[in-house]
Protein backbone atom coordinates (compact mmCIF):
# COMPACT_ATOMS: atom_id res chain seq x y z
CA UNK A 1 0.00 0.00 0.00
CA UNK A 2 1.34 3.49 -0.93
CA UNK A 3 1.48 6.04 1.56
CA UNK A 4 -0.28 9.56 1.66
CA UNK A 5 3.15 10.99 2.20
CA UNK A 6 4.56 9.63 -1.18
CA UNK A 7 1.37 9.86 -2.91
CA UNK A 8 1.93 13.49 -2.29
CA UNK A 9 5.44 13.81 -3.64
CA UNK A 10 4.50 11.93 -6.68
CA UNK A 11 1.21 14.23 -7.65
CA UNK A 12 3.69 17.14 -6.49
CA UNK A 13 6.18 15.51 -8.98
CA UNK A 14 3.86 15.01 -11.87
CA UNK A 15 2.67 18.59 -11.49
CA UNK A 16 6.21 20.17 -12.03
CA UNK A 17 6.90 17.44 -15.15
CA UNK A 18 3.39 18.83 -16.57
CA UNK A 19 4.31 22.51 -16.40
CA UNK A 20 8.07 22.25 -17.30
CA UNK A 21 6.80 20.37 -20.04
CA UNK A 22 4.01 22.82 -20.97
CA UNK A 23 6.38 25.31 -20.85
CA UNK A 24 4.54 27.39 -18.68
CA UNK A 25 7.08 30.19 -17.51
CA UNK A 26 7.76 32.57 -20.94
CA UNK A 27 11.64 32.71 -21.58
CA UNK A 28 11.51 36.74 -21.76
CA UNK A 29 10.96 36.96 -18.57
CA UNK A 30 12.97 37.06 -15.16
CA UNK A 31 12.65 38.41 -11.49
CA UNK A 32 12.30 42.05 -12.42
CA UNK A 33 10.20 41.62 -15.62
CA UNK A 34 9.80 41.44 -18.57
CA UNK A 35 13.79 41.80 -20.03
CA UNK A 36 14.33 43.64 -23.91
CA UNK A 37 14.97 41.27 -26.14
CA UNK A 38 18.14 40.58 -27.74
CA UNK A 39 20.02 41.78 -30.50
CA UNK A 40 17.49 44.76 -30.88
CA UNK A 41 17.74 48.34 -29.71
CA UNK A 42 18.47 49.03 -26.22
CA UNK A 43 16.31 50.65 -24.33
CA UNK A 44 17.52 54.57 -24.63
CA UNK A 45 17.82 56.23 -21.59
CA UNK A 46 18.51 59.60 -19.63
CA UNK A 47 19.62 59.37 -16.23
CA UNK A 48 21.30 62.34 -13.67
CA UNK A 49 25.05 60.68 -13.11
CA UNK A 50 27.51 61.43 -10.34
CA UNK A 51 30.06 62.54 -12.54
CA UNK A 52 30.67 66.39 -13.32
CA UNK A 53 28.70 65.57 -16.90
CA UNK A 54 25.14 66.27 -15.11
CA UNK A 55 23.19 63.64 -17.32
CA UNK A 56 24.52 60.34 -19.04
CA UNK A 57 22.08 58.96 -22.10
CA UNK A 58 23.10 55.28 -23.60
CA UNK A 59 23.10 57.54 -27.08
CA UNK A 60 26.53 59.20 -25.42
CA UNK A 61 28.31 56.22 -25.80
CA UNK A 62 27.64 55.17 -29.79
CA UNK A 63 30.84 54.09 -30.84
CA UNK A 64 31.73 51.97 -27.43
CA UNK A 65 30.65 49.06 -25.99
CA UNK A 66 28.74 49.70 -23.23
CA UNK A 67 28.03 47.18 -20.18
CA UNK A 68 25.08 48.31 -18.15
CA UNK A 69 25.00 47.16 -15.15
CA UNK A 70 22.25 47.09 -12.23
CA UNK A 71 22.66 46.92 -8.88
CA UNK A 72 20.49 47.12 -5.91
CA UNK A 73 22.54 49.69 -3.02
CA UNK A 74 25.39 51.74 -2.56
CA UNK A 75 27.55 50.58 0.44
CA UNK A 76 26.13 47.37 0.76
CA UNK A 77 28.75 44.41 0.60
CA UNK A 78 28.00 42.25 -2.69
CA UNK A 79 27.44 45.82 -4.52
CA UNK A 80 30.50 46.95 -3.31
CA UNK A 81 32.40 43.52 -4.11
CA UNK A 82 30.72 43.76 -7.66
CA UNK A 83 31.74 47.47 -8.37
CA UNK A 84 35.34 47.56 -6.93
CA UNK A 85 35.75 44.24 -9.60
CA UNK A 86 34.59 46.59 -12.54
CA UNK A 87 37.24 49.26 -11.20
CA UNK A 88 39.96 46.50 -10.86
CA UNK A 89 39.04 45.36 -14.74
CA UNK A 90 38.35 49.09 -16.13
CA UNK A 91 42.13 49.20 -17.59
CA UNK A 92 40.57 46.08 -19.50
CA UNK A 93 37.66 46.99 -20.75
CA UNK A 94 39.18 50.66 -22.03
CA UNK A 95 41.41 48.50 -23.81
CA UNK A 96 38.09 46.65 -25.28
CA UNK A 97 36.41 49.78 -25.90
CA UNK A 98 33.93 49.39 -23.43
CA UNK A 99 32.36 51.70 -21.42
CA UNK A 100 31.14 50.27 -17.64
CA UNK A 101 28.04 52.30 -16.34
CA UNK A 102 26.20 51.16 -12.99
CA UNK A 103 22.76 52.20 -12.36
CA UNK A 104 20.63 52.08 -9.02
CA UNK A 105 18.02 53.58 -7.33
CA UNK A 106 20.39 55.26 -5.08
CA UNK A 107 20.60 59.27 -5.60
CA UNK A 108 23.45 61.36 -6.92
CA UNK A 109 24.83 62.08 -3.80
CA UNK A 110 24.81 58.63 -2.45
CA UNK A 111 26.86 58.02 -6.25
CA UNK A 112 29.26 60.56 -5.39
CA UNK A 113 30.32 58.80 -2.05
CA UNK A 114 30.30 55.67 -2.77
CA UNK A 115 32.73 56.50 -5.49
CA UNK A 116 35.15 58.38 -3.78
CA UNK A 117 34.85 56.25 -1.21
CA UNK A 118 35.58 53.35 -3.81
CA UNK A 119 37.37 55.21 -6.14
CA UNK A 120 35.59 54.32 -8.70
CA UNK A 121 36.38 56.05 -12.20
CA UNK A 122 32.88 54.84 -13.99
CA UNK A 123 29.49 56.38 -13.83
CA UNK A 124 27.09 55.58 -11.99
CA UNK A 125 23.97 56.60 -12.73
CA UNK A 126 20.75 57.65 -10.70
CA UNK A 127 17.40 56.14 -11.61
CA UNK A 128 14.98 57.38 -8.36
CA UNK A 129 12.60 56.13 -9.92
CA UNK A 130 13.14 52.81 -11.15
CA UNK A 131 11.80 53.69 -14.77
CA UNK A 132 15.28 52.60 -16.62
CA UNK A 133 15.31 49.60 -14.34
CA UNK A 134 11.67 49.01 -15.73
CA UNK A 135 12.56 49.02 -19.08
CA UNK A 136 15.41 46.66 -18.75
CA UNK A 137 13.77 44.35 -16.53
CA UNK A 138 15.33 45.13 -13.73
CA UNK A 139 12.59 46.81 -11.00
CA UNK A 140 11.71 45.01 -7.89
CA UNK A 141 9.50 47.30 -6.41
CA UNK A 142 12.10 50.30 -4.93
CA UNK A 143 15.44 48.18 -5.88
CA UNK A 144 17.38 47.87 -9.14
CA UNK A 145 17.93 43.86 -9.34
CA UNK A 146 21.45 42.97 -9.71
CA UNK A 147 21.33 42.00 -13.80
CA UNK A 148 24.03 43.22 -16.39
CA UNK A 149 23.56 43.92 -20.63
CA UNK A 150 26.37 44.39 -22.60
CA UNK A 151 25.13 46.66 -25.59
CA UNK A 152 27.12 47.17 -28.57
CA UNK A 153 28.64 49.92 -30.70
CA UNK A 154 25.65 50.33 -32.38
CA UNK A 155 23.33 50.55 -29.76
CA UNK A 156 22.00 46.53 -29.95
CA UNK A 157 21.58 44.93 -26.97
CA UNK A 158 24.08 42.11 -27.61
CA UNK A 159 23.76 39.71 -23.88
CA UNK A 160 22.00 39.71 -20.64
CA UNK A 161 23.38 38.45 -17.41
CA UNK A 162 20.48 37.52 -14.56
CA UNK A 163 22.25 35.28 -12.20
CA UNK A 164 25.16 37.65 -11.16
CA UNK A 165 28.11 36.60 -8.66
CA UNK A 166 29.21 39.36 -7.71
CA UNK A 167 32.83 38.05 -7.04
CA UNK A 168 33.37 36.76 -10.39
CA UNK A 169 30.94 38.54 -12.38
CA UNK A 170 33.55 41.39 -13.85
CA UNK A 171 35.79 37.92 -15.40
CA UNK A 172 32.47 36.59 -17.03
CA UNK A 173 31.29 40.48 -18.48
CA UNK A 174 34.99 40.27 -19.88
CA UNK A 175 35.60 36.56 -21.61
CA UNK A 176 31.22 37.50 -23.20
CA UNK A 177 32.66 40.79 -24.38
CA UNK A 178 35.91 39.31 -25.82
CA UNK A 179 33.58 36.80 -27.82
CA UNK A 180 30.70 39.34 -28.78
CA UNK A 181 33.79 41.36 -30.16
CA UNK A 182 35.11 38.51 -32.24
CA UNK A 183 31.97 37.84 -34.02
CA UNK A 184 31.39 41.43 -35.02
Amino acid sequence: MISRRTLVSILLASCLACLTWLNVTPAASALGGKQPPLNEPAPEFTLPTNSGDGEVSLSDYRGKWVVLYFYPKDFTSGCTLEARRFQQDLPEYIERNAQIVGVSADDVDSHADFCDSEGLKFPLLADTDGSVSQAYGSWMGFVSLRHTYIIDPDGILREIFLGVRPAIHSTEVLAHLDELRSVT
